[in-house]
């Protein structure tokens, strides 16, 4: 039975996170076309990749806090320079730099959704009446006014 070490599931942590990259720079494609279709699509994959990256790393945590170092990103350094494995630091330090993109163009991809939700508000802010008409549309497209109504109750 082979030992379970923070090296194990470490390229299958790698390639998860190329592939949530991938899906992220795809998004942003779909988000500058607007094309919200797609992007849900994406939210759905990107969730389940999420999933996956998050149990690898408890695994690598684990396997760290066996070998007595501490359960974090942290530990890893401490592994890496007791186990001496060349490959394992190189697929760390690719795993890092991967997960260094992924934030930023999911960061940039948060621009883009806050874009899409100020230019959506202004269109909602346009075909509303002014707030001191007092007349609005409800759900079921009929008037209603937002003045309080007053009922006399006669006992």
């Amino acid at each position: 039975m082979q030992s379970v070490t923070p090296f194990s599931s470490l390229r299958d942590e790698q390639e998860r996170m190329t592939s949530l990259l991938a899906l992220i720079k795809q998004e942003q494609l779909h988000l500058v076309a607007a094309e919200i279709d797609a992007i849900t699509e994406i939210t759905a994959r990107k969730t389940v990749l999420v999933g996956q990256l998050s149990q690898l790393a408890a695994q690598r945590h684990q396997a760290l806090a066996a070998a007595g170092f501490a359960a974090a990103e942290e530990g890893m350094e401490g592994w890496l320079a007791q186990a001496g494995n060349p490959e394992a630091a190189a697929l760390w330090a690719e795993l890092l730099g991967t997960t260094r993109e992924a934030k930023e163009q999911n960061r940039l991809n948060s621009l883009l959704v806050n874009k899409h939700m100020l230019h959506t508000q202004g269109a909602l802010n346009a075909v509303r009446p002014p707030a001191q008409s007092g007349n609005f549309y409800g759900p079921s497209g009929q008037a209603t006014s937002n003045t309080v109504s007053r009922r006399v109750v006669i006992g």
